[in-house]
């Protein structure tokens, strides 16, 4: 069985989307809602731009895509993907490179699977998103080192603030890395899926990697805001100074007069 997990969009309107596709959920909520089309074909479709599907060929899956893009935001046709295979029958749970073994399949073990492989595309997503903001606050660095000066504008630089801030909420809210769904608490065989999930798709590791990044972006703008406040403080003194020095050039034209 071969789930298969695309990033499409920057998000997707899961309100609309639920109310124009009609097929009956079997989960939930405002954040994300999963569809057990038939016994052994699923479907998950995320507010953060990911779409999951599990045993669905690649017509069914195109066809689905073009269904859902107008509620998309910021639709992609470069798609980052995620592919994962799933064994069933196996004497005992076991993970392997890009699959994974499991002994009594059901529909909430499947849907277990394919939320981690959500979040791990969606971690992708972030990771260039994070990685683009970077090499931005890079060759500023650069260009400081070497001119002394910042060649970006302070509208630009505000709306560079904004992008960080609202990417690292965006993650905040919408990955679970460290949080378990609430099924796995009772269960002991799905919070071993879970935690071996989380283990071969290394998510908590390469969460850190972007929260890490996204730090050290914001630092940097901060300085850059400071820098700018500190140029446009200094040019508004010498302003002033010139202003009364033409004041004072007319006092003493006049008292000459």
């Amino acid at each position: 069985m071969k789930v298969l997990a695309y990033q499409i969009a920057d998000s997707i309107d899961i309100k609309a989307f639920k109310n124009s596709f009609k097929a009956p959920a079997h989960y939930s909520d405002t954040d994300e809602i999963f569809y057990a089309i038939d016994s052994d074909k699923f479907l998950y479709v995320f507010k953060y731009g990911v779409v999951t599907f599990l045993n669905y060929d690649e017509i069914k899956i195109s066809e689905f895509i073009r269904f859902i893009m107008p509620f998309c935001r910021n639709f992609s046709e470069a798609k980052l993907s995620e592919e994962f295979e799933i064994y069933t029958g196996a004497k005992e749970i076991t993970f392997g490179y890009n699959k994974i073994e499991i002994t009594s399949p059901n529909t909430d073990v499947f849907r277990l699977i394919m939320l981690n492989v959500s979040q791990s595309v969606a971690l992708d997503y972030y990771y260039e998103v994070t990685t683009n903001l970077l090499l931005e606050t890079n060759l500023q660095t650069q260009h400081l080192e070497k001119k002394g000066k910042l060649y970006i504008s302070g509208r630009n630089l505000k709306k560079y603030i904004g992008r960080t801030l609202s990417l690292k909420s965006s993650i905040s809210e919408n990955l679970y890395i460290f949080d378990s769904p609430p099924e796995t608490w009772e269960d002991e065989n799905l919070n071993k899926i879970d935690l071996g999930l989380k283990k071969t798709f290394d998510l908590q590791v390469r969460f850190r990697q972007i929260q890490e990044s996204l730090q050290i972006i914001k630092e940097n703008f901060e300085l850059f805001k400071d820098i700018m406040q500190y140029r446009s403080s200094y040019m508004l003194e010498i302003i002033i100074i010139v202003l009364i020095l033409i004041e004072v050039i007319n006092l003493v034209i006049e008292k000459i007069k």
